[in-house]
C-alpha cells in the first residue's frame, strides 16, 4: 500500500513528460449536438467544470466545445434562448492530441494557439479526454507539493536518498519546462534545505545535545540559493556559550552530531566538501564569539585564504535551530565590514583577479586547463565575478540579502544604478547560470567539467548572449575599480 502510493506521487510530477494518457484524470462529459443549452449547462453545474464537450452519440467523435467563455460571448451578452441547440454555439474549430503526446508537448501546443483546453482523441479520432490549461499548470504544483510531503514523512536514510532523487528528478522536468534559472537555483536550494532540515531532525534523537542555542548554517551556494545539479555541502553550526571552556565541551558534544549529518547528506548525494568546510569540522564548528573573531581576523589579515574564506562564509544565512544567533552574526559582519574600507578593497582586488573571459581581437579566452582544453569555467569566470561583486556592494552597503540577485537589487539605489541597468546585470548572471544548469543536465550530473563548456558548441544566438552576459560582468568589475580606485 505504501510503495503504491509513493509511486502515484511519483506519477503526479513526473507527468509533463509522461502521455496524456496518464494525465486525464477522469472520464470526459460529454452532450450530443441536439442537446440544449440549458442542458449542456445543467450537466456542466452538476459535474462542477468549466467546459464540455459536444460529440456524437453513436460514435463518440468530438464536433464541438462549449466553454464559460462561449458562454459569457454567444448566450448572455447577445441574449440568446437557452433552449437552442448547443450545436449553434459551440466553438467547431477543436485542436487535438493523440494519448501518446506528452503533457510538455499539450502545454506547448495550448501556448502557440492561445488555448484553455485540448481534446485527446484516439486514433479512431474518438474522445478519451479533455485536457485544460490549469490540469497541466497543477502538475508542477502537485510536484512539489509530493516532494515537500515526501521529505517531512521520510523515516530513514533510504527515503531521503529517494527524496533526493526525486528532487533532481523535478528540477530536470522543470528546466526541460523552461523555468527561470532565478526560479530553479531558489527551487533547488529550499528543497534541498527541507531535506537537510529532515535529516538533523531524524539524527537529533541520537546525540544527546548540550541545553544551549544553537543554530546549523548553510553556506556558499546554498547560503545564496543558488544550488546547481552540481553541488557539494558547505555548513557549519553556530552555538552560544558564556566561557571559553564552556565552548570546548559543547564543541565536543556537537561535532560527532554534525558528522552524522555530515555524512547522510553525502548519503543523499551532496558530496562531502573537498575542503572540509562542513560542520563536523571543529574549524566551523564555533560559538558565536568564536565566529566573530574568526571573520575579525579574516578582515584583519586579509591573505589569500581569509579572502578565501570570507567569500564562502560570508554568504551564511541560518537553516534550522535558532536564528537570532546568526542574525546576530550578521548585524555583527555588516557593521565591521562596512566601516573597514581596507578590507572591502582587498577583497576588491581579489575579486578582480578573476576576469569575464572576452577577448579583444578573439570572441572569448580560455585558460590552459589539459584535461578540458578550449572550454570557459562557467562558474569561475562566469557566475563567481557576478557574485564576488554583490557580496562586496552588500557589505559596504549594509544590505543583509545573501543571494546574488537580491544584494543587487538591495543596493540599486545607493549606487545609483537604474533600475534597466541592475536588471540588465541580473539577467546576465542568470543566464550563465541557465547555461551551467543545462549543461550539467546534459552530463548527468558528473562532476568533473561540470562548469566547463565549449563555446563552439553554442549556437550563434547563444554565444552572442553569453558574450553580452560577460560584458555586464565586467561593468559589475568595472564599477568597484572606480569605487576603490584600483
Amino acid at each position: 500500500m505504501e510503495e503504491q502510493a509513493r509511486q502515484a506521487a511519483r506519477a503526479d510530477y513526473q507527468t509533463m513528460y509522461s502521455p496524456l494518457a496518464s494525465v486525464v484524470r477522469r472520464a470526459p462529459v460529454t452532450v450530443t449536438p441536439q442537446a440544449s443549452v440549458r442542458e449542456a449547462l445543467e450537466a456542466m453545474e452538476r459535474n462542477r467544470i468549466g467546459s464540455i464537450v459536444v460529440a456524437e452519440a453513436e460514435s463518440g467523435i468530438p464536433v464541438g466545445i462549449f466553454t464559460l467563455q462561449d458562454l459569457l460571448r454567444r448566450i448572455a451578452l447577445q441574449k440568446c434562448d437557452l433552449e437552442q441547440s448547443i450545436d449553434n454555439v459551440m466553438t467547431r474549430d477543436l485542436v487535438t492530441l493523440k494519448p501518446q503526446a506528452t503533457a510538455y508537448q499539450a502545454a506547448l501546443t495550448m501556448a502557440r494557439r492561445g488555448l484553455r483546453h485540448l481534446l485527446v482523441v484516439d486514433g479512431e479520432g474518438r474522445l478519451v479526454g479533455i485536457v485544460s490549461q490549469n490540469d497541466l499548470f497543477a502538475l508542477q504544483r502537485v510536484g512539489v507539493k509530493e516532494v515537500s510531503n515526501e521529505i517531512r514523512a521520510a523515516n530513514d536514510i533510504n527515503s531521503l536518498k529517494h527524496s533526493a532523487a526525486e528532487i533532481r528528478r523535478l528540477a530536470d522536468n522543470m528546466l526541460a519546462q523552461g523555468i527561470g534559472a532565478e526560479q530553479l537555483t531558489h527551487f533547488i536550494s529550499t528543497l534541498n534545505d527541507l531535506l537537510t532540515l529532515r535529516i538533523i531532525e531524524l539524527t537529533l534523537p541520537e546525540f544527546e545535545l548540550p541545553r544551549i542555542k544553537w543554530c546549523w548554517i548553510a553556506l556558499g551556494s546554498e547560503g545564496r540559493f543558488e544550488q546547481t545539479f552540481s553541488t557539494d555541502q558547505d555548513n557549519g553550526i553556530i552555538f552560544e556559550v558564556s566561557a571559553a571552556a564552556a565552548a570546548e565541551e559543547a564543541r565536543k558534544c556537537f561535532l560527532p552530531f554534525a558528522q552524522s549529518i555530515n555524512k547522510k547528506l553525502d548519503a543523499c548525494g551532496f558530496p562531502l566538501c573537498k575542503g572540509n568546510i562542513m560542520a563536523g569540522n571543529p574549524e566551523w564548528c564555533l560559538s558565536l564569539d568564536e565566529w566573530q573573531r574568526k571573520f575579525a581576523g579574516w578582515m584583519r589579515e586579509a591573505k589569500p585564504q581569509a579572502l578565501l574564506f570570507a567569500s564562502i562564509f560570508f554568504d551564511f544565512r541560518p537553516l534550522y535551530g535558532e536564528e537570532q544567533l546568526s542574525e546576530s552574526l550578521r548585524e555583527w559582519l555588516l557593521s565591521a565590514s562596512g566601516g573597514n574600507p581596507l578590507f572591502l578593497r582587498q577583497m576588491t582586488e581579489n575579486a578582480l583577479q578573476c576576469q569575464p573571459p572576452l577577448g579583444f581581437i578573439r570572441d572569448f579566452v580560455y585558460d590552459d586547463n589539459k584535461e578540458f582544453p578550449h572550454t570557459i569555467d562557467l562558474k569561475m569566470y562566469g557566475s563567481r565575478p557576478f557574485v564576488d561583486a554583490a557580496r562586496i556592494f552588500a557589505l559596504a552597503g549594509g544590505a543583509e540579502d545573501t543571494s546574488t540577485a537580491q544584494r543587487l537589487r538591495a543596493v540599486a539605489a545607493s549606487m545609483d544604478l537604474g533600475s534597466d541597468d541592475v536588471a540588465a546585470v541580473i539577467d546576465g548572471f542568470y543566464y550563465i547560470q541557465l547555461l551551467r544548469l543545462r549543461h550539467q543536465h546534459k552530463i548527468d550530473g558528473e562532476q568533473a567539467g561540470a562548469n566547463r563548456i565549449d563555446p563552439d558548441e553554442l549556437n550563434e544566438l547563444d554565444r552572442h548572449i553569453l558574450k553580452e552576459a560577460f560584458k555586464q560582468a565586467r561593468k559589475l568589475q568595472s564599477r568597484l575599480k572606480l569605487d576603490y580606485q584600483l
